[in-house]
């Protein structure tokens, strides 16, 4: 089994900073890519930022320029780091990995529970 324990979320002012963090333990062979989702009230859940095993990284248009998505391979941690936050970035930010498991199956795709993230006006 594979555990994803996100941490990080929580309320800030628009204009400041936070960052969010996820950690994947348990029988993992190797991670393919890591990436990070969120989800708006009446929304579908969309693609916030990824990075692949060699360092690759895509971003929504909406978060370029503000969002970094850095990763520890070592820790088999994948951190959001969010700058000039806006209202508008308020939503629920899952951690999602793709990855082979113990003995090299997969890849298969695992999901955090999910951290709320406030940007107050």
């Amino acid at each position: 089994q594979v555990q994803l324990v996100e941490s990080g979320g929580g309320l800030v002012q628009a204009g400041g900073s936070l960052r969010l963090s996820c950690a994947a333990s348990g029988s993992i062979f190797s991670i393919n890519a890591m990436g990070w989702y969120r989800q708006a009230p009446g929304k579908q859940r969309e693609l916030v930022a990824s990075i692949t095993s060699g360092g690759s990284t895509n971003y929504a248009d909406p978060v370029k320029g503000r969002f970094t998505i850095p990763r520890d391979n070592d820790k088999n941690t994948v951190y959001l780091q969010m700058n000039s936050l806006k209202p508008e970035d308020t939503a629920v930010y899952y951690c999602n990995v793709v990855l082979n498991s113990g003995f090299g199956r997969g890849p298969y795709t695992y999901w955090g529970q999910g951290t709320q993230v406030t940007v107050s006006s």
